[in-house]
C-alpha cells in the first residue's frame, strides 16, 4: 500500500498564500488518483479537489475553485496543493488521500489511503 505524509501547514492572513505538498511511498505513483479533503472543527471531512493518475484532469470543490491548483510531480511522488486568496472559512485540517480506482470521486469514503494531515489556519 501507498503511504503519504503531507507538509507545508501553518498560520497566514486572509489573502495570503500556501502550499501543500503530500509525498507518497511504498507503491507506483502513477497508480493513483489523489485527493485533498479537508475538515474542520464540527464539521465533516470536505472535497477540496483532486488529480488524475496523468495529471490531466482536475476537478475541484466550487468553493475553491479559481483559488486553488493540485499539480503532481509523478518523478518526484509528490502532489502539491497551491492556496491563493486564502479566506479565512479555509482553515481546516489538510488531508491528501490516495486512491487506486480511475474515477475521480468526490468522496473521502472512496479512498482508502490518507495522510496524516496538515493544520492550515487563516486568519481575518
Amino acid at each position: 500500500q501507498v503511504q503519504l505524509v503531507e507538509s507545508g501547514g501553518g498560520f497566514v492572513q486572509a489573502g495570503g498564500s500556501l502550499r501543500l505538498s503530500c509525498a507518497a511511498s511504498g507503491r507506483t505513483f502513477t497508480n493513483y488518483v489523489m485527493g485533498w479533503f479537508r475538515q474542520a472543527p464540527g464539521k465533516e471531512r470536505e472535497f477540496v479537489g483532486a488529480i488524475s493518475k496523468s495529471g490531466g484532469v482536475t476537478p475541484y470543490a466550487d468553493s475553491v475553485k479559481g483559488r486553488f491548483t493540485i499539480s503532481r510531480d509523478n518523478a518526484k511522488n509528490t502532489v502539491y496543493l497551491q492556496m491563493n486568496s486564502l479566506k479565512p472559512e479555509d482553515t481546516a485540517v489538510y488531508y491528501c488521500a490516495a486512491s487506486v480506482e480511475s474515477v475521480i470521486w468526490h468522496s473521502h469514503h472512496k479512498y482508502p489511503y490518507w495522510g496524516q494531515g496538515t493544520q492550515v489556519t487563516v486568519s481575518s
